[in-house]
């Protein structure tokens, strides 16, 4: 139970600090309009698709920042769907972070650590059975 308690932290920091938190970023950008607040000009992705519409990336950052805090909270409180929920949220982040650079490479850290510590607990010291 205890690599859950420290998968679900990571996932909540990660959640929380980076996609909810980077999201938050944008509202002054909505009130300022993005002539005065360029995003863009502090922050860059490798692909042009994303950077050209670095506004949108915000906003579905915070959407799936606070999926993965919630999946972090049920797992934290030791709900299988909370479980579940992680498992997605980590499997799609590292498919994911090689297109996201250089972002990426701390969701990658982060999300792979807290898959590791998820599966390591789940199935412990089970083996792959021999099949005759």
């Amino acid at each position: 139970m205890r690599r859950y308690k420290i998968a679900s932290l990571i996932m909540i920091i990660h959640g929380g600090f980076m996609e909810i938190g980077s999201a938050f970023c944008f509202i002054p950008a909505m009130f300022f309009g993005t002539d005065k607040f360029d995003v863009g000009q502090y922050f860059s992705f490798k692909l042009p698709y994303f950077q050209d519409n670095l506004n949108m990336m915000i906003v579905m950052g915070g959407i799936y920042g606070v999926v993965r805090t919630v999946g972090a909270i049920g797992l934290f409180k030791n709900k299988m769907w909370g479980f579940m929920l992680s498992i997605i949220n980590c499997i799609i982040t590292m498919a994911l972070m090689m297109f996201l650079l250089p972002a990426g490479i701390i969701d990658g850290v982060l999300a792979s650590s807290s898959l590791i510590l998820m599966l390591t607990q789940y199935y412990g010291n089970k083996e792959i059975s021999k099949q005759y």
